[in-house]
């Protein structure tokens, strides 16, 4: 049997994850950042593990955010990152644990990091 590439490559960052996320667990003190990206869109939350509760999330489809005609995806990540991160701030928190979600450090990922972090978030 022949196995696609998307479905090993899927097996295999959900292995990353997986040992992640057996260390990595947020609280009321420092909640996790969570990121999902999907080839066209960015997904960015963040969550207290010991309640259950996002506390705000922030996307790149989100009704509060548009996107300028012509901006590349990685612009856009880092918008969604200083968002979360001026939401992160009304709502009380500072210091974060980023959950890269098995995604590589890189890109993307790196960008909506950078925003957060420019926001004034801390991790």
């Amino acid at each position: 049997m022949v196995k696609n590439s998307y479905e090993i490559k899927n097996r295999k960052r959900a292995r990353r994850r997986a040992a992640i996320r057996k260390h990595l667990r947020g609280t009321a003190s420092r909640p996790r950042l969570v990121v999902f990206r999907s080839l066209k869109h960015i997904y960015a939350q963040i969550v207290d593990d010991d309640k259950g509760q996002t506390i705000c999330a922030m996307s790149s489809i989100a009704k509060g955010f548009t996107a300028e005609q012509g901006k590349k995806k990685t612009e856009i990540s880092f918008e969604i990152g200083q968002k979360l991160g001026e939401k992160a701030l009304s709502s009380g928190i500072t210091n974060v644990a980023f959950d890269r979600a098995g995604y590589k450090y890189h890109g993307r990922i790196k960008a909506l990091a950078d925003g957060a972090r420019k926001a004034g978030l801390v991790f």
